[in-house]
């Protein structure tokens, strides 16, 4: 087992790492604030060279999400749990259950101040199995009185975004014949993909699951390797899997006007922000543009309507036209932009 990489600076409220008792699985949940309120956060049940990653990436993730509530504005802090596996561990559906029963003691020992729901590897049914040992969880399945899947609010919100992205570009938010890369077809980019062709968007799209080439020629779309996603010309790159796409050499070479995907954090490094603006490519930050499923987690939750809840979820494109002025006020990036609106509102509760 490799040596663990470095963990983030401790701006955080409060981090707990156990060993499930049941499961025997390291499980961490960090609580980055509670100034907004309660930290909401998903847990994430991933493979990790090392445990301690696993703790760095709780670490991180809920920082990302106080940042992420706080420009949702759905009166919530940010947090964030990780269940790490071993390189090799597969879990049979008896461990798999221990380590949610774990992860259920764990967010009951925070009171409160800590909600759970889904993330990558985890699923709105494994939150009712959490919800045998706490009530702070959102997301379960819709038939059990729960908020259920909350992809489509995110596809939602990312659509929104796009509109803006294109608006501030071009002058129009018309989706048709502006062309996409997406690179991910999961429960979010399969969503997002089917709103952008429904509005008539030139797609272009890939995934490492070679099954979802069905996806693409259901939607007649153009696929290509994954590799070959970061080379392809469109008017939006749309990352919509898993983080750090966008290194250094990635960006030198990126063919596209912006960057606007569900993603978390796409970019390898927070320079990359400076690094796409030096080159003219606008970059929607991820926490802005992809925060439509926490706002239906967390006002589906409160019994909010849905119709009240895709408002607010249209809303992201709204927040997104105000971080870009800024940006565009100041001479900034549009992530430099995003951070000093959350910070201020994190600041003002605290005060």
């Amino acid at each position: 087992m490799s040596n663990p990489a470095p963990l983030p600076d401790f701006t955080h409220e409060r981090a707990t790492t156990v060993t499930g008792g049941r499961s025997g699985l390291r499980i961490t949940a960090a609580l980055h604030s509670s100034a907004l309120g309660p930290a909401l956060g998903g847990c994430r049940l991933w493979t990790y060279d090392h445990w301690a990653d696993g703790v760095a990436d709780a670490l991180r993730l809920a920082q990302a999400m106080t940042m992420k509530n706080a420009l949702a504005d759905i009166g919530a802090g940010g947090g964030k749990a990780v269940i790490a596996l071993s390189p090799g561990d597969v879990l049979d559906e008896g461990r798999r259950r221990d380590a949610l029963l774990d992860l259920g003691d764990l967010v009951e020992s925070f009171d409160g101040a800590y909600i759970t729901t889904e993330d990558v590897g985890v699923t709105e049914h494994d939150m009712a199995v959490v919800r045998e040992q706490t009530r702070h969880v959102v997301g379960l399945p819709a038939a059990d009185g729960g908020a259920g899947e909350p992809a489509a609010g995110t596809a939602l919100g990312v659509f929104v975004s796009i509109e803006q992205v294109l608006l501030s570009l071009f002058g129009s938010a018309d989706i048709t014949g502006r062309s996409f890369v997406i690179a991910g077809l999961g429960q979010v980019g399969s969503r997002l993909a089917r709103r952008l062709a429904d509005a008539g968007a030139v797609l272009t799209v890939t995934d490492i699951n070679p099954s979802a080439l069905a996806i693409a020629d259901q939607l007649g779309a153009t696929w290509i390797e994954a590799a070959d996603a970061v080379t392809a010309p469109a008017d939006v790159f749309v990352p919509a899997g898993l983080g750090g796409i966008l290194t250094a050499p990635v960006i030198e070479q990126l063919p596209v006007r912006a960057v606007c995907g569900p993603a978390n954090n796409p970019l390898a490094e927070r320079s990359g922000a400076d690094a796409l603006a030096a080159r003219g490519i606008l970059y929607a930050p991820d926490y802005v543009v992809n925060a439509g499923g926490v706002i239906h987690l967390a006002l589906t939750g409160r019994g909010d309507s849905p119709a009240d809840v895709e408002q607010r979820i249209r809303a992201i494109g709204g927040t997104l036209s105000d971080v870009l002025g800024l940006a565009a006020l100041e001479g900034i990036t549009p992530l430099d932009a995003a951070d000093r609106i959350a910070h201020a509102r994190v600041a003002a509760a605290r005060a």
